[in-house]
């Protein structure tokens, strides 16, 4: 996947001080353009996905959005979300997608009509 070439790169990151434990997310475009926060109780998978889903949901596309968790670049790079749309979002095991709540936001486009007919499509795909 090639990003457009007027993309803004953002960095992205999440920590966690256990696991579950107290956990913080940041994005950031340069020094003077980020945000982070924080929850609770969390894991670190949770930050890194939050990271991501707060700089998409704040800046302006178009964005590359660079992360160094295996678990968000393998989510796009190998189109898990593609599976867990058609699944009606199930694993590959048939259990829940953890942290649904946070990706499902990244993989729809918030657009009225796509989220329409992408929900048309998953279900003509469990009809068939």
């Amino acid at each position: 996947m090639t990003a457009p070439t007027d993309a803004l790169s953002v960095f992205t990151d999440g920590a966690c001080a256990g696991n579950p434990g107290r956990g913080g997310w940041a994005w950031a475009v340069d020094r003077s353009t980020y945000d982070s926060g924080f929850e609770a109780v969390t894991t670190n998978q949770r930050m890194e996905i939050k990271a991501a889903l707060e700089a998409v949901t704040t800046l302006p596309p178009p964005l590359l959005v660079v992360s160094d968790s295996t678990y968000v670049v393998n989510c796009f790079r190998d189109r898990w979300w593609e599976k867990w749309l058609l699944n009606g979002w199930l694993t590959s095991a048939k259990k829940p997608v953890t942290n649904r709540d946070l990706w499902e936001p990244l993989v729809h486009s918030g657009h009225m009509m796509n989220d329409f007919v992408d929900q048309l499509a998953v279900e003509a795909c469990r009809r068939g």
